[in-house]
């Protein structure tokens, strides 16, 4: 699947994929052993949505999410195309990592991404400075 994910077949697949679920995100919780871990597929499906190619321009970059309590995604964004998916990139730019709740709060506006970094709630390694390109890539509905 991976090897499909770094073709342009692949790419097209993801989006047309990404596309047909255009839905808002909502919040769902799942119970994880008495906490609550956010719906990652909704989050990660919603960050699709609100991908702005004019925005991401001709960056060519892999952001890894690492989530704390739950399993690892990632965003490839290559030739103004966004692909997403579950798993560990072979070669990221940035890893990002943080608790499904803090991704949640930052995706849906309610925490400032900075704020979080800033405070430890979020940690990077790599190329840092990649991530401050989030909020225009990916902004709040």
């Amino acid at each position: 699947m991976k090897k499909l994910l770094r073709t342009k077949a692949g790419q097209k697949v993801l989006s047309a994929a990404l596309s047909l679920n255009a839905k808002r995100y909502t919040s769902k919780k799942q119970s994880n052993e008495g906490g609550s871990m956010a719906d990652l597929n909704a989050i990660f499906t919603a960050m699709g949505d609100r991908f702005n190619a004019q925005a991401a321009g001709s960056l060519e970059a892999v952001f890894q999410y690492q989530i704390e309590d739950g399993e690892p995604w990632f965003v490839a964004i290559s030739e103004g195309v966004c692909q997403i998916a579950q798993g560990e990139h072979d070669d990221p730019s940035v890893t990002l990592t943080m608790a499904s709740d803090t991704l949640e709060e930052v995706m849906n506006g309610e925490t400032d991404g900075m704020q979080a970094f800033m405070t430890g709630r979020i940690k990077a390694d790599g190329d840092i400075m990649l991530a401050t390109r989030l909020t225009s890539i990916f902004p709040v509905a």
